[in-house]
């Protein structure tokens, strides 16, 4: 398996939905697909159908403009929950979508998407809360409002396809407020001691193979409270030698 864990792949304020080749993106999802390879959208939220076909939509317009086309296109949600494995096994490249990680990590446990990924040779496309969900145990860093709160479940059990845990849309996020107190340094921090988050801003991805772990882009490394700057943008390092 081939797995693409990023922050946004898209271009920020684009002309209509467009791969960003920040980092060699797009060239290095174009050599890791096979021409006219088959597309399985994966949802967020299970039963917005409206939210995931237009999302997805826009996923197969942003890789068709960077040259990249499907033979064939379908789309996993609430619907057809029971049909995750047979979809799985016909298909070369998984996006999983963005959105509310818990929401999608329920729906996940629900269609046993984990055990239906074992063996799976293809490709696998993580967007924001979808990389967040490719994880073996998942960091749930708190979004919306009330989740703030201690009784907020911040670990939950991922897809297994990666230990990576990835802090999304860093350049957004990092000064953001959620119910009254700082995102970061009063939620994430204290939950990284005895953890290791990476925090991405969009354009920024993990590439991961069989043989390789590569940060491609700006990143930081979050660990014991403390933020590191391990990359800069156009820069690549393999995680097998950085001292952890």
């Amino acid at each position: 398996m081939t797995l693409f864990i990023t922050s946004s792949p898209f271009v920020e304020n684009g002309d209509g939905p467009l791969l960003s080749n920040a980092n060699g993106f797009v060239d290095a999802i174009r050599e890791a697909l096979p021409p006219l390879g088959r597309l399985l959208f994966v949802c967020s939220d299970p039963w917005r159908r409206d939210l995931t076909c237009r999302f997805a939509a826009d996923v197969i317009c942003a890789f068709a403009s960077s040259g990249i086309f499907f033979s064939q296109f379908h789309v996993l949600d609430g619907e057809n929950g029971d049909l995750a494995e047979a979809l799985i096994c016909d298909s070369d490249l998984l996006v999983l979508a963005g959105g509310h990680v818990p929401t999608q990590n329920e729906f996940f446990q629900n269609i046993r998407l984990r055990e239906a990924l074992e063996g799976f040779e293809g490709v696998v496309m993580g967007i924001s809360a979808g990389s967040m969900n490719c994880a073996d145990t998942v960091y749930v860093q708190p979004e919306e409002e009330g989740e703030s709160s201690p009784d907020f479940p911040r670990f939950l059990p991922g897809l297994g396809l990666t230990g990576v845990n990835i802090l999304p849309h860093y350049q957004k996020c990092k000064d953001s407020i959620l119910d009254g107190i700082r995102l970061f340094e009063d939620i994430t921090y204290p939950d990284s001691f005895g953890n290791t988050f990476f925090a991405l801003p969009d354009g920024s991805y993990f590439y991961q193979d069989e043989t390789c772990l590569l940060l491609r882009g700006e990143g930081y490394l979050l660990r014991d409270g403390v933020m590191t700057q391990i990359a800069e943008t156009g820069e690549e390092v393999n995680m097998g030698e950085l001292e952890l």
